[in-house]
């Protein structure tokens, strides 16, 4: 049997033994982020985000003082970004829980404001109080670039839910252009 700091060897080479479960929803050290309906349709790199505890418990600023737990605002995640435990300045899993909680406590405290004080704002602040990647300056315009590159699709069905509706509006636009245009 391995001694403790063996399993604690194992677990930073891991990156911890949680492991990202899609069918339970499980995602540890992830930020997730679902489709907004409409909102997203038009501009598919919006959307709703959350942060999931180390053992994968998805927490969403959902509305005005409210952080829900386990039942994001628009659905199921369809992306995800892994993120590196090790990036967390100090403290390992405990901070990285802690920095999550804090933050969602902070937000159960504060009115939801779509442009300028939302999901995207209480995931950033989770990773603030971590540092995580030695940064304190996480905000919602570099997590919504930031996700757009790594973050995941969950699955095909993701990437649909995701994509489709966007596509279908881009070619219903260019076909009534052209439309006007070729006459």
């Amino acid at each position: 049997m391995a001694d403790v700091a063996e399993v604690d060897a194992m677990k930073n080479f891991n990156g911890g033994f949680e492991k990202i479960d899609k069918e339970m929803s499980r995602y540890p050290y992830c930020i997730v982020w679902t489709p907004i309906p409409v909102l997203t349709w038009f501009l598919p790199f919006i959307g709703h985000m959350g942060i999931c505890t180390s053992s994968g418990i998805i927490r969403d600023f959902a509305g005005p003082y409210f952080v829900s737990e386990d039942n994001m605002a628009f659905g199921r995640p369809t992306k995800y970004w892994k993120l590196d435990i090790n990036k967390v300045y100090s403290g390992g899993a405990n901070a990285w829980d802690m920095a999550v909680n804090d933050a969602s406590e902070e937000y159960k405290h504060r009115m939801h404001n779509l442009c300028c004080d939302n999901c995207h704002s209480h995931v950033a602040m989770a990773l603030n109080l971590m540092r995580y990647n030695n940064s304190s300056s996480w905000n919602m315009v570099k997590l919504c670039l930031l996700t757009l590159i790594h973050s995941k699709h969950v699955s095909f069905v993701g990437f649909l839910k995701t994509w489709l509706p966007f596509l279908m509006l881009t070619g219903v636009v260019v076909t009534i252009a052209l439309a006007f245009n070729l006459r």
